[in-house]
């Protein structure tokens, strides 16, 4: 069981879930097209919401296999690293959905199944996948996102700004090398490339002559979404709205957007975030 994470927790699966059954009425006209749903961090299957019933949620992957209308997907796909989550979802599917024949969950690092789903759209054109990716941290290499250049994938994937990227930029500017080296391997931007972007030299004048001062620029975690969502129109021909999120100081967590090729579901995407929040 996965651990529930406020109320943009069900806001996020309802977007992706809303957002699939438009897909599906799409493919659905389309008669040649075999549809795949990816699902890179797929958990347990059932979430915990913290409330004093411990009330338990149906998480996104289920909800997703359960959407029979305008039909399923013709194949499921889900990942999840941890081995106790993957056995319980694996074992939820056989005991309450098994006419799914077709829903796979694997134990696996998403990075590397990104790449194998990449390799399997280039070879088999008649497949469009829909792919959710929810990471834990920045654990998702830029790489990762790169090689699905081209293909006929629509990419719902919800970007750490607050949490992740915001945490490791500090002030001054002195980074640790570690965390410039992930910084570098999430955005895909070199050091020199990060620092320019997020920081600026100033010119300071003291009684000793003038000095240069480096500052954090201001709104640095929305500059985070913002760069991101230009990192994902290199790859793609679109890229949505953001959904943010939010914690209960109001500061930013996470910028959720849906990247594609196609401009209906550019459409469709911005509608279905457009009433619950976007910046």
């Amino acid at each position: 069981m996965n651990k529930f994470g406020g109320n943009w927790t069900v806001d996020k699966m309802e977007i992706v879930v809303a957002y699939a059954k438009a897909y599906l009425t799409i493919m659905n006209k389309q008669s040649w097209v075999k549809t795949l749903y990816f699902d890179g961090f797929a958990g347990s299957g059932t979430i915990n919401s913290d409330t004093e019933d411990e009330e338990t949620l149906k998480g996104t992957a289920l909800r997703i296999l359960e959407i029979e209308s305008p039909k399923p997907f013709d194949t499921y796909y889900f990942v999840e690293k941890n081995r106790r989550n993957k056995n319980l979802l694996e074992q939820t599917i056989k005991t309450h959905y098994p006419n799914k024949s077709t829903a796979f969950v694997v134990q696996e690092d998403c990075n590397q199944k990104m790449k194998k789903m990449s390799d399997f759209l280039r070879k088999n054109k008649n497949y469009r996948a829909l792919a959710f990716i929810d990471p834990y941290g920045m654990t998702v290499n830029w790489e990762s996102i790169e090689c699905l250049k081209g293909l006929g994938i629509d990419l719902w994937i919800l970007v750490p700004t607050g949490i992740g990227v915001g945490r490791l930029l500090t002030n001054n500017g002195e980074i640790d090398e570690q965390w410039l080296n992930r910084l570098e391997i999430f955005l895909g931007l070199k050091k020199e490339e990060i620092k320019s972007h997020f920081y600026k030299e100033h010119l300071v004048t003291t009684l000793f002559g003038d000095t240069t001062s480096i500052q954090k620029e201001k709104n640095t975690i929305e500059k985070a979404g913002l760069l991101y969502k230009e990192k994902l129109k290199t790859v793609f021909s679109y890229v949505s709205d953001s959904f943010v999120m939010k914690n209960s100081m109001n500061s930013i967590m996470y910028h959720f957007m849906m990247a594609t090729n196609n401009p209906a579901g550019l459409k469709i995407a911005n509608d279905i975030i457009k009433p619950k929040y976007k910046l």
